[in-house]
């Protein structure tokens, strides 16, 4: 059977970077054999043998626990990690106890742990990306000038590579990151059509067909049946835009998409015009801007008349939103705002432009006798400049 799509997001955000630390401890294994037979090849010239082997033995007992560690998820931690690293430049900083100083200037005999040591430049990039990976190389490069203590042309390729690969590595562990949120959001978004679909098909087969029913007989038989069959309308209508609306998606970073919370709104009176794409805004700024924008249209049916309309308009201009809600009822008499907050009415006050002062926005308002109200409300996203 094919896997529900909750549990393939389970197994794609369970930890994205795994391929990266199988070939972490995999390169682990392949540089400890190097520094086996490095040992193995120079212990003729060694001044002390014994704390090479000894030195080799840590080596081979920290490769076996790594090993385990880094195969699960428990060892994918920045303490272990960070000893990781402060070992190999332990057991580096050996070797002047242990080759002679013929060997340490010689540049063809590596230090005692030779290529082991880039294992944990590695794994700090799989953990935590390119900067960690890359400050990851530098650590083990000026560990190894230390240990050389004279400055050469291989030693800079040595602190270059190092760095280098650590980078590399932490690019990709970010990249994976990135790509297994987005495919989550993804399969989110596919279960979440999906149950719409069935459940438009079960509505439009029994909810919607039943109301379409009473407003078409409601307004043959007229009178009070009429009044009735123009409410089945327009809840027809709010159900089918309910039906339709774009299924709320959001993100890692607590943001939500603003466009079906206002295509909610529509009704047969309020038209309700949005982008195409997702339009992505922070959910409690996007529940305040809905909010806004439904107790702008509560005055609408409250002031406007029963024959007003109402149009709202959502722009995404990038680094700003701009939501437009506009009537064409006879307009806010001057004053009235002012008269109706002395009389402890807060509708407009508290409910409109104390929601777009707490989101750090701006409120501008177009009417006159006649004219209609307009709404303009600009709000910033995040970390856009004003």
């Amino acid at each position: 059977m094919p896997k529900e799509p909750a549990e393939r997001v389970t197994k794609v955000i369970d930890d994205p970077a795994t391929p990266l630390w199988r070939g972490t401890i995999a390169l682990r294994i392949v540089t400890f054999l190097f520094a086996a037979a490095n040992v193995i090849a120079n212990q003729s010239g060694y001044i002390r043998p014994e704390l090479a082997w000894t030195t080799l033995g840590v080596m081979a007992l920290w490769s076996v626990f790594t090993s385990r560690a880094y195969s699960s998820t428990w060892g994918r931690r920045w303490p272990l990690v960070l000893v990781d690293l402060a070992l190999t430049c332990g057991l580096m900083s050996l070797s002047p106890l242990i080759m002679s100083d013929h060997q340490l200037l010689t540049l063809n005999v590596p230090l005692i742990t030779t290529i082991w040591a880039c294992v944990p430049a590695v794994a700090l990039g799989a953990l935590g990306g390119p900067a960690a990976g890359f400050a990851g190389g530098l650590t083990v490069g000026l560990s190894t000038y230390l240990s050389k203590g004279v400055p050469s042309l291989d030693l800079l390729r040595d602190v270059v590579l190092l760095a280098g690969a650590g980078m590399v590595v932490g690019m990709a562990s970010a990249t994976a990151r990135r790509s297994a949120v987005l495919l989550a959001q993804a399969l989110r978004a596919e279960a979440a059509t999906a149950e719409r679909e069935r459940l438009a098909r079960s509505i439009h087969d029994s909810v919607l067909q039943v109301l379409a029913r009473v407003r078409k007989r409601g307004m043959e038989v007229g009178g009070e049946a009429a009044e009735l069959a123009k409410l089945a309308g327009e809840q027809e209508v709010a159900l089918r835009n309910l039906v339709a609306a774009a299924p709320t998606d959001s993100t890692v970073d607590g943001e939500i998409d603003l466009r079906p919370g206002l295509q909610l709104l529509a009704t047969p009176r309020i038209q309700v015009s949005t982008p195409a794409t997702q339009v992505m805004f922070a959910a409690n700024a996007a529940g305040e801007l809905t909010s806004l924008v439904r107790e702008a249209l509560s005055n609408v049916d409250k002031h406007a008349g029963e024959d007003a309309r109402a149009w709202v308009l959502l722009e995404d201009l990038g680094e700003e939103i701009v939501l437009s809600v506009r009537d064409d009822g006879p307009g806010i008499p001057e004053g009235r705002i002012a008269s109706a907050a002395a009389e402890g009415r807060m509708g407009i006050e508290k409910s409109i432009k104390g929601r777009v002062e707490s989101l750090g926005g701006t409120l501008e308002l177009q009417t006159g006798p006649g004219e209609g109200t307009e709404w303009e409300v600009r709000v910033f996203r995040k970390g856009a400049a004003r």
